[in-house]
């Protein structure tokens, strides 16, 4: 019998997906927070920008946690939480509430969640690109 092993999303790692969102939101010219936890929902790594809106902090953060606990990317679950969609009766009344505004992305080795970015500062939908061009760095 064989067994794999899939290694836990390392500090250096989680350092490697903070540099990628933002190097490719100052592609974009816009100015980002982000933040990465491991598959346990510890913070790994962490940028916040003074010069990006004040709560984008916090934003980067639930965005991350949200991808996490639902084990999917945030752009992909807004519609759930509409009236009539799978969340929409999801409590909030978890360690740290939700939040389904895309820039949240999961982030898999051997196809085993191993942690989340969240990204927050831009557009929803830049933040999503932010967050998604630094987990396929890892690739």
């Amino acid at each position: 019998m064989s067994t794999t092993t899939v290694a836990p999303l390392a500090i250096h790692d989680a350092e490697a997906l903070v540099t990628a969102a933002c190097r490719a939101a100052e592609a974009d010219g816009v100015t980002v927070s982000v933040t990465v936890l491991d598959a346990g929902g510890h913070l790994l790594a962490f940028r916040r920008d003074d010069r990006a809106v004040l709560i984008s902090g916090e934003t980067s953060t639930r965005k991350a946690y949200t991808a996490l606990q639902l084990n999917a990317p945030t752009a992909d679950l807004v519609d759930a939480v509409q009236p009539g969609g799978l969340f929409h009766t999801l409590p909030t009344a978890l360690d740290r509430p939700l939040l389904f505004i895309a820039g949240g992305v999961p982030v898999r080795r051997d196809g085993r969640l191993i942690g989340a970015i969240g990204v927050g500062g831009g557009s929803p939908e830049q933040d999503h690109g932010f967050a998604t061009a630094a987990v396929e760095t890892l690739a």
